[in-house]
């Protein structure tokens, strides 16, 4: 079998983000989308996802995880159509589509009676040897004429992992940081204890424009983040007080976390796949005029 994680094609003026591809010798093509729905899932009657919202206790509406792999199957169609794939008596082969979207096996669903949500699976209950004989692909001359070499399998993969087509971010705009010829015309501080320290606007350019947060207790500006109990929080430099800290993707059902890397803190969505700059703490403890 050859696994394929991540693999992100732009093919005919289509993308497609495939969370995984499982690719047999027999070339069944198992297309697999990954969602955080520990919280709760709900399908209705018209094949409608509904996420569940813990802070609202209600569901909310999202888009269908089932159509969006079907159009990443589209996609593939035509990744494996400029592929030079082997052929039998003459007829080129092509692999064999099953689509699966797969939530954590902690999550809570409800299915519909009408609808069918047998491509909906808890992660650690798919198997691919049940699900091809569920659907008869072992079976008959067929299915055993299909099979291809392992070499073959890991030129197929390679050649499809080869139309991989990276995501082109500007990290410079997207983040707010300036370019090397703007930075030039920023100034620097030279200060007795680090000659390597930059102005305080420059740092906050990394936080694209957001105001710094204010503490609720003493008003004060010059804030540290610390980790916590269960998660991090401000600290005023004046009164030492803890402020909780509220961000979202502003997706319902999804959940951003912090994650730290030195002094500075990112906010990342895994649903969305986001990560942007938080906060950065200062190098050395605020005072009125300490540069960052």
């Amino acid at each position: 079998m050859a696994i394929i994680h991540d693999l992100r094609l732009d093919v005919n003026g289509r993308m497609a983000q495939i969370d995984h591809l499982l690719l047999r010798r027999a070339l069944n093509a198992f297309v697999l989308e990954t969602k955080h729905f520990t919280a709760g899932l709900k399908i209705t009657d018209e094949g409608e996802f509904l996420s569940w919202n813990p802070p609202t206790k209600t569901y909310e509406g999202m888009p269908s995880p089932l159509a969006q792999n079907e159009r990443h199957v589209a996609v593939l169609g035509d990744a494996f159509e400029q592929i030079d794939m082997p052929t039998r008596l003459g007829v080129r082969l092509t692999p064999v589509f099953l689509t699966y979207v797969l939530v954590s096996p902690r999550a809570r669903i409800e299915r519909s009676e009408q609808f069918n949500t047998s491509h909906v699976l808890k992660a650690d209950m798919l198997s691919v040897e049940d699900e091809l004989n569920k659907r008869g692909l072992f079976k008959g001359l067929g299915g055993i004429s299909r099979f291809v070499a392992s070499p073959t399998l890991r030129e197929i993969g390679r050649r499809l992992v080869a139309m991989y087509t990276p995501a082109t971010i500007n990290y410079a705009a997207r983040f707010g940081i300036a370019t090397a010829q703007e930075s030039r015309k920023v100034s620097t501080v030279s200060d007795t204890r680090s000659p390597h320290l930059t102005s305080a606007p420059t740092l906050r350019s990394a936080i694209r424009g957001k105001p710094r947060p204010i503490s609720r207790h003493c008003g004060s500006e010059h804030l540290t983040l610390r980790p916590g109990r269960f998660s991090f929080h401000f600290v005023g430099a004046a009164c030492n007080k803890p402020m909780p800290i509220e961000i979202g993707c502003g997706k319902p059902g999804q959940l951003e976390r912090i994650r730290q890397d030195g002094r500075t803190f990112y906010r990342e969505c895994p649903a969305c796949r986001t990560r942007t700059v938080f906060f950065v703490n200062p190098s050395v403890p605020l005072e009125t005029g300490t540069t960052f």
